[in-house]
């Protein structure tokens, strides 16, 4: 079965970090980009960073620049979210998704996780 599993979403304070894994099952994470997205409650989903199968390119939309690092280990079938400086407005549902284009976070897309929550509050 194909699939991504996100793990490491929680309460944190502001200011505060969390780690996100995602694992992959089912196919060979290799020859896929990856990338984060999130949904806050009543929001549409965003995108949040990208890496490309071989991790020679990540990107970050400009909200979470700076603060979020993207990275990826093949051998462990695992892509990382590592997320510092949160803010109230990082709170929503984190997941994962595998894109068949290898170095781009671009449609068709081959699965999604099914997220982890992620709050950010005192």
């Amino acid at each position: 079965q194909v699939q991504l599993v996100e793990s490491g979403g929680g309460l944190v304070n502001p200011g505060g970090s969390l780690k996100l894994s995602c694992v992959a099952s089912g196919f060979t994470m290799d020859y896929y980009a990856i990338g984060w997205f999130r949904q806050a409650p009543g929001k549409e989903p965003e995108g949040v960073s990208c890496i490309s199968s071989d991790s020679t390119s990540t990107s970050y939309f400009d909200y979470v620049k700076g603060r979020f690092t993207i990275s990826r280990d093949n051998a462990k079938s695992t892509v990382y979210l590592e997320m510092n400086s949160l803010k109230a407005e990082d709170t929503g549902d984190y997941y994962c998704a595998a894109f068949t284009n290898r170095n781009m976070c671009h449609l068709p897309r081959l699965v999604r996780g099914q997220g982890t929550q992620v709050t950010v509050s005192s």
